[in-house]
């Protein structure tokens, strides 16, 4: 089957997931639909990534004029916003978003979530805000009554290896292993 040509289409380089929402879809207020989410962290030193990122902006910017316009002019992609944020200017005082930039993507739509292997992941435990991964992600053009900007949906992401949790809980596996058998009949 051939690979369709998508230009607001990116699959991420190796990133960490922050506020993953993954297997259950979360409301941001009452009056909002719930949606799976994830903060995908990239460092800033994955050029790759960030000039796809770019890019996939950029195309959704241009396919999204008509969108974007409020029937007079097309404002400049400069002066909407856009998903790609610098974790040292919003969030300086996150460790996690230091040096790098983020991207918030959701969507109504569970994701496919894969290990390295591409094999389905079925237990929630292994995917938690800490882990590295990629994501398939697509860009695209909006208006609402108080804003205009490019955001990010999420398709899919792909579990790459165990990193340590955000947001302070830790994992079971983490708090027990070490762990000797007290005697407890004693």
């Amino acid at each position: 089957m051939a690979k369709i040509n998508n230009p607001t289409k990116v699959v991420t380089g190796i990133c960490r997931f922050s506020y993953a929402n993954l297997w259950e879809p979360k409301a941001m207020d009452e009056n909002s639909k719930a949606k799976y989410s994830v903060s995908l962290i990239i460092p800033k030193s994955d050029t790759k990534t960030l000039d796809k990122v770019k890019a996939a902006i950029q195309a959704a910017y241009e396919e999204g004029k008509n969108k974007l316009s409020n029937g007079k002019s097309v404002p400049t992609l400069n002066s909407i916003k856009t998903p790609l944020r610098d974790g040292d200017i919003d969030r300086p005082d996150d460790e996690a978003y230091a040096n790098s930039y983020f991207i918030n993507a959701n969507s109504i739509i569970a994701p496919g979530i894969v290990d390295a292997d591409c094999q389905a992941i079925l237990d929630h435990s292994e995917v938690y805000s800490g882990i590295y991964g990629r994501a398939s992600i697509n860009f695209y053009a909006y208006k609402t009554n108080t804003a205009r900007g490019i955001a990010c949906g999420l398709q899919n992401v792909q579990k790459i290896r165990d990193g340590e949790p955000l947001g302070g809980h830790s994992r079971a596996e983490d708090d027990f292993a070490d762990l000797e058998d007290d005697d407890f009949l004693n």
